[in-house]
């Protein structure tokens, strides 16, 4: 097994050599535009701290609708255990909406 993760290791640092080795140098001249133009500001300093914690929590609902979807289809089947996991599920999510609330995830100013 040993033998296995070292020849697995050696053969990624050999192809990271082989990489170095035939990697182009020369500095590429072109650069992201805007419209034709040269942006004036870098890319991620568009957008303000308070949407990451925003997008945090859209991607926490987003999760819940994958999640709820196939559970639609097969609540009827299963039957009242399934509506119970998943009232666990949204209580769970929920437990975390009101501690962003309570930190003040939410607040604007």
């Amino acid at each position: 097994m040993l033998g296995v993760v070292v020849l697995l290791a050696a053969g990624i640092a050999g192809v990271y050599g082989v990489s170095l080795v035939l990697a182009p140098r020369a500095v590429l001249r072109a650069g992201p535009y805007l419209s034709g133009r040269r942006p004036s500001e870098h890319a991620l300093s568009r957008f303000h701290v308070r949407w990451y914690a925003v997008t945090l929590i859209f991607l926490a609902f987003d999760m819940e609708m994958v999640f709820m979807y196939p559970w639609a289809l097969v609540v009827a089947e299963v039957g009242a255990v399934a509506v119970v996991e998943m009232f666990v599920f949204l209580g769970l999510l929920m437990v975390g909406v009101v501690y962003a609330w309570r930190e003040g995830a939410l607040r604007w100013v």
